[in-house]
């Protein structure tokens, strides 16, 4: 499972293997046997899962938020927070029972952990709002990921007793922490939710994330013309002004440019 959930280096004074070995200090000698340990990591899961869908709940994915921005900080790889709403979920209660409500949500809790990879992180943020915290993850693999968990659950109906079929669809909103526009935890989570909402007022069922701006390259005079002579056609070459020593007046080939100069009284020539 995730960090929070790694095995006890200590036991209670209580667990009976306690002192068994000295070399072992307060170690269990009996690992994972010990009916304590198991009772300790039953008591650890449950603090953090989701009882109703057997996801982690928000608690741990605040915890797990913070680790993976480290992360981030750490790799300069971006981590992505997908926020997901099922849509229009208090008339599924209404018509058809919360019962059929909690079906819709076990089996939303499934597809979001078929469609997703098993080092993402997802989490039951509360209602019928569910979190996924995407480690090492650019925004376009997470819009990707995002498309394809919608697709999934709007084409998987919840059957309820026996053959009402429910038709489900849920809003997404993404958000991104990168090295190149960091954020906080509390900031992110608001960033994706951002993204949920503007999900719901364009029309549901669909998934909404921030376009960043690229900054224009700068680029030279020679790497324009070359990349507009790949979208127009070629233009003309301007004339040139030749150099100081011999000017080039832009006179048609073939002109004897020495026909248009007279020379002054000083000796200086003019052009006609």
């Amino acid at each position: 499972m995730a960090e929070a959930l790694s095995q006890p280096d200590t036991i209670n004074t209580l667990c009976k293997h306690r002192g068994d070995s000295p070399a072992d200090g307060n170690q269990c000698p009996a690992g994972e046997e010990c009916a304590y340990y198991q009772e300790v990591v039953s008591l650890r899961t449950e603090v953090v899962t989701d009882p109703l869908t057997g996801m982690f709940n928000v608690r741990h994915f605040r915890e797990a938020l913070e680790i993976e921005l480290e992360r981030t900080e750490r790799t300069l790889i971006s981590t992505a927070v997908m926020m997901i709403d099922l849509d229009h979920f208090k008339q599924i209660n209404d018509t058809h029972g919360h019962e059929a409500g909690n079906l819709v949500l076990k089996q939303t809790a499934r597809i979001i952990r078929d469609t997703t990879r098993r080092l993402d992180i997802q989490c039951r943020y509360g209602g019928e709002e569910f979190v996924v915290i995407l480690p090492t993850t650019e925004l376009m693999l997470a819009a990707h990921v995002a498309e394809r968990l919608r697709e999934n659950i709007a084409a998987t109906p919840v059957f309820i007793d026996g053959h009402t079929a429910i038709g489900v669809t849920a809003s997404i909103g993404l958000a991104l922490h990168s090295a190149e526009q960091p954020t906080t935890s509390s900031r992110l989570v608001e960033a994706a939710d951002e993204q949920l909402y503007r999900a719901k007022a364009e029309g549901r069922n669909r998934v909404c994330y921030p376009v960043f701006e690229v900054p224009e390259t700068q680029v030279s005079g020679d790497e324009k013309q070359a990349l507009g002579s790949m979208f127009s056609e070629v233009e003309e070459p301007e004339p040139s002004l030749g150099s100081e020593e011999q000017p080039d007046f832009g006179f048609a080939d073939g002109h004897d440019d020495e026909d248009d100069f007279i020379d002054d009284d000083d000796g200086e020539q003019w052009i006609l």
